[in-house]
């Protein structure tokens, strides 16, 4: 792999792109519509999206970790207490599973294989078919003249 000023430029876009998501999500997860948590479950869908479509566009696991380091760098600033002492993600189940999530999401997006390996089912030959003299290959025609059912 060769340098290229343009995928580090991809780098830094990722991550800016994944540090406005990881505002956005951690500011919104904390969204209930009564008992539903609706902002953590869009939060965690669109954080989600994004890192697999980073991942997918770009065939680059480095532009997809970028991603989630702005993703995780947002949620680590605004979990902290800010100046006035104020928190964003206070310490309840939501903002645990939150800040659990994100990790674990830009783990397995990053860790996920290139290609996945083909299932590939190949018919075993009948053990009744004889190869033909002329071409090697087994043909039916011959099996079933053995049998009598032709």
């Amino acid at each position: 792999m060769s340098f290229s000023w343009s995928r580090v430029g991809t780098w830094i876009v990722a991550f800016v792109v994944g540090a406005v998501y990881g505002i956005a999500g951690t500011i919104a997860h904390a969204y209930t519509l009564a008992w539903f948590p609706l902002g953590l479950l869009l939060a965690l869908i669109g954080s989600a999206a994004l890192l697999a479509a980073v991942r997918l566009l770009t065939s680059d696991r480095w532009a997809a970790l970028g991603t989630g380091f702005g993703l995780m760098v947002a949620t680590l600033v605004f979990s902290g207490a800010g100046p006035g002492g104020s928190v964003v993600v206070p310490q309840t189940g939501l903002g645990i599973v939150w800040t659990i999530a994100v990790p674990l999401l830009v783990a397995m997006v990053v860790a996920w294989p290139e290609r996945l390996p083909r299932m590939t089912t190949t018919a075993a030959p009948d053990a009744r078919e004889e190869p033909d003299a002329a071409t090697g290959a087994r043909t039916a025609d011959r099996a079933s003249a053995h049998d009598g059912s032709a």
